[in-house]
């Protein structure tokens, strides 16, 4: 790549022109194209995941029941091993060749990799075969998985205008949370009107067939929407410093991300620790926690967790709109610290024979949830530049991904050891000392560019706006860089006046 020169680094004011105005027509396109393919995501999580309990006894019916689940769930974290491999891959893609390309990629991927879950046979029929045919699924899940979310929270980032990032990208968290619904309230649907018996034969196949047409959907809706304004730019600006970089595409380096950006991954990786450990926790593990460790019927157990999850879709957009007011670190504390607080009571609620206090305790733990997904997928990108936003992102989001995705194997693995009910819970509370750390470290984002970006608006009286409040704030770091130099001048005239004196004391220096 040519070298720039001097006079292309020249700083110039900043301009009303500098300030991108948001077509609000492409805003909606986006963050309905992203959202729905976050949904297409979590159905399968979510129908894998109240469905776990007959999965064991198709593929895997010659173990115990409490292996069976184990095995089940385990062929659910297993494919969270290739998610960051995944993420490097989508990810350097997408920094490449533009947001919209690879989320088209990763959705039809997904589709495909989940419709085929419904057709394997079971063990009975071709044995051994059963198994690794679904493990070979879900590892094409873990795959494509490992470049969705963050490509989709990326791109909503990079279209949201800097006063409403908040609220939009809790759309994407809402679509994942609609997926969950969707799919545990068609298990549940089933499981009433097929009985187990049948539900075991053929039934649990269905909501896996469901992900066809959801996908074809969600392409078509991904190839209707334009690249991101902030990719776009980007391009023009390598084109203006070298005209071969159209070609060339800007290129992606590890070793800087992993040098200049090292706060910004620790970060990430805190704050996705807190968020999933939490979400599987509750929206995956707890059906098998209710049915398998407390013995409820999983019609039961299911309904109460869908009817959670539906007040949880009222709370995230509200999350993500106030977050936009107060800003995203009181959010991540909050959602910590309550968790911190919450879990060993909840558990104990959740383990009684009320139906109101197992809804109670399932509960607190949800809300405390959406403090912490209504601000993620605004907060996250916002960590990182433009030409490594979904590299950075997507790498750092899977490391953390490895270890969340393991909650459900690793909470029915300690209660089936230990015989404690409660281990969950201490589980949980690990991972809330993680978020709360994290919230110290996390730079605030809310109401401001992303990265290394220009402002962004829903329309010109608010870029006017934008644009006195940058010179505003340009105005008051001057103003603290003048008295952090008054600072040094007055420390160094301190140091050469401490000099003097020391060298009077010596008769050859003067």
């Amino acid at each position: 790549m040519a070298e720039i020169s001097p006079a292309s680094q020249q700083v110039r004011p900043l301009e009303i022109g500098d300030i991108t105005v948001i077509d609000n027509t492409k805003l909606k396109k986006a963050v309905t194209a992203a959202a729905l393919g976050n949904a297409m995501e979590w159905f399968d999580f979510g129908v894998y995941g109240f469905v776990a309990f007959a999965l064991g006894k198709v593929f895997f019916p010659d173990a115990s029941p409490a292996v069976q689940t184990i095995a089940a769930l385990g062929t659910f974290s297993v494919p969270f091993l290739v998610r960051p491999l995944g993420g490097v891959f989508f990810g350097v893609m997408g920094d490449r060749f533009g947001r919209q390309k690879v989320l088209s990629l990763t959705i039809i991927i997904m589709a495909i990799s989940t419709f085929c879950i419904g057709l394997i046979p079971s063990y009975a029929s071709i044995g051994l075969w059963a198994p690794i045919l679904l493990l070979l699924c879900k590892l094409a899940q873990g795959f494509s998985v490992g470049g969705e979310y963050t490509g989709a929270a990326v791109f909503v980032a990079e279209y949201a205008p800097d006063r409403r990032r908040g609220f939009l990208g809790s759309w994407l968290d809402f679509g994942s949370i609609a997926g969950f619904v969707l799919g545990a309230g068609l298990v549940v649907l089933l499981q009433a009107t097929l009985g187990e018996r049948a539900f075991l034969e053929w039934g649990w196949r269905a909501p896996f067939f469901v992900a066809g047409p959801l996908g074809l959907l969600g392409l078509y809706l991904r190839h209707a929407a334009e690249e991101t304004p902030a990719f776009t730019q980007q391009l023009e600006k390598m084109e203006q410093e070298d005209r071969d970089a159209v070609q060339e595409r800007p290129t992606v380096s590890f070793r800087e991300i992993f040098s200049k950006y090292r706060k910004a991954l620790l970060v990430c990786i805190g704050m996705v620790l807190v968020t999933n450990i939490t979400y599987y926790m509750l929206l995956t593990y707890m059906p098998t926690y209710l049915s398998s460790s407390l013995g409820y019927s999983e019609e039961h157990g299911v309904l109460i967790i869908v009817v959670v999850m539906i007040g949880m879709l009222f709370v995230q957009p509200v999350v993500g709109f106030f977050s936009d007011k107060i800003g995203r670190k009181p959010f991540l504390r909050v959602g910590s610290i309550g968790l911190l607080v919450i879990a060993l009571p909840a558990f104990k609620f959740v383990g009684s024979d009320n139906t109101g206090l197992i809804f109670l305790g399932l509960l607190f733990i949800a809300v405390f949830l959406n403090c912490l997904t209504g601000v993620m997928a605004s907060t996250l990108p916002a960590l990182f530049p433009t030409r490594i936003r979904y590299s950075a992102l997507a790498s750092s989001f899977n490391v953390a991904i490895i270890a969340a995705g393991l909650t459900p194997t690793v909470a029915a693995w300690l209660v089936e050891e230990s015989g404690n009910l409660m281990m969950p819970a201490y589980y949980l509370m690990a991972a809330s000392v993680i978020g709360i750390v994290t919230s110290f470290f996390l730079p605030e984002t809310a109401n401001r560019p992303l990265r290394g970006d220009t402002p962004t608006a829903s329309n010109r009286r608010e870029a006017h706006a934008l644009l006195q409040q940058a010179h505003e704030h340009i105005e008051q770091s001057v103003l603290d860089v003048e008295a952090e130099i008054a600072e040094l001048e007055e420390k160094l005239e301190a140091l050469r006046q401490r000099r003097q004196r020391l060298a009077d004391r010596h008769p050859d220096l003067e």
